[in-house]
């Protein structure tokens, strides 16, 4: 199979909200104002299993879990159990949590090991890391969960099992890695059964993936890190080139942390920290405020200054590392920072761009 090292985004994609409510008034096909709860997924399907956890009584983060799942059988490329995570809980009683579920470098990595191939970093066995998602969400589970495990995975399962139609968007991922797919016997099984790329809306089967997912439910996350889920993972990382270990499986841990935050038009904005690309949008709010909004950012000229933010932000964003190894506590200060994103604002011409040098750039 193609191994990618993958990221799931489980709590922040925007496309669609799918709301679970008692009393709701729906405005427009694709969107449900709520009074009660909502689940909001890049995929109706994971919106609708979300949703109906919330209405068995399950807690948000039971709906977190089977939406996120859900999303590793029907949007492959962009989420899944070989990736890792993050998750930002604000509890009714004022507590935050962040919840880091990120993948983690294999023991046996090295800063030279990809020899100046810029392809290893992103394709092959080489390119993954020690998955942390189905830790992380076990994890919360644990500590908040209401549901049985079992019932938040079944959903999944399914799915998998039984087979799901191919999105839009899934389909312009198979067709963007159409010659790995082919090429692959474990990938063209389940994506090009009959030697063509399933269309849109044709169904896919993941029977594989099914029996993953069925050992999880009943034995939970040790069945992939220590099980024999693991050792056949591990197995099928080495010989595709990886150094990944199953000893790699068995040291991972989950971080819990404190999550990030800033004031912003009023609210409490809270984000996830590093590793994540928290603190640029914090930083990126930041510059913004200083705006009169709504009106500041309208039409062409509020384009070009979100452009000119974003370049700020990004080249501030290059200083930051990985928080296990860099000392990163003073431009993490600059990115909450109100009078810092300020001085950035104050760089920005409404009439002209520049080079990347004027941003920080070289």
């Amino acid at each position: 199979m193609l191994l990618r090292h993958t990221i799931a985004c489980l709590l922040f994609v925007f496309n669609l909200v799918y709301a679970s409510s008692l009393n709701h008034t729906k405005t427009r096909n694709e969107v449900i104002i709520a009074h009660h709860g909502a689940v909001a997924t890049d995929d109706r399907r994971c919106s609708k299993i979300g949703m109906e956890v919330i209405r068995e009584g399950g807690h948000a983060v039971d709906a977190a879990v089977a939406a996120a799942l859900c999303l590793g059988v029907v949007s492959p490329a962009s989420s899944g159990l070989g990736g890792g995570s993050f998750m930002v809980l604000s509890l009714s009683n004022g507590v935050a949590k962040a919840f880091d579920m990120r993948e983690t470098a294999p023991l046996l990595a090295s800063k030279d090991m990809y020899g100046g191939n810029t392809t290893l970093k992103a394709t092959g066995g080489l390119s993954v890391g020690v998955p942390g998602e189905l830790a992380g969400l076990h994890k919360a589970w644990k500590q908040y969960g209401k549901l049985p495990w079992e019932r938040l995975v079944k959903p999944a399962e399914i799915l998998a099992l039984r087979g799901f139609k191919i999105s839009p968007y899934l389909h312009m991922q198979m067709e963007a890695t159409e010659s790995y797919i082919l090429n692959d016997n474990g990938l063209s099984s389940v994506f090009a059964p009959h030697g063509k790329l399933l269309k849109v809306g044709e169904i896919c089967y993941n029977k594989k993936l099914a029996e993953t997912l069925r050992e999880i439910s009943k034995f939970g996350p040790q069945a992939f890190y220590g099980g024999k889920i693991g050792i056949n993972f591990v197995k099928d990382v080495q010989n595709a080139g990886g150094i990944l270990t199953l000893e790699d499986l068995k040291r991972y841990t989950v971080k819990e942390k404190e999550p990030i935050s800033i004031d912003f038009l009023g609210l409490k904005i809270l984000g996830m920290p590093p590793p994540s690309g928290g603190p640029p949008m914090m930083l990126l709010l930041n510059i913004l405020a200083q705006y009169e909004l709504p009106s500041g950012l309208s039409g062409t000229l509020g384009i070009h200054r979100e452009i000119e933010a974003l370049k700020h932000v990004f080249a501030v964003r290059m200083n930051l590392g990985d928080p296990d190894f860099v000392n990163i506590t003073a431009v993490l200060s600059d990115m909450l920072s109100t009078k810092f994103a300020k001085v950035l604002k104050k760089d920005i011409n409404d009439n002209m761009t520049y080079n990347s040098s004027h941003y920080g750039g070289k």
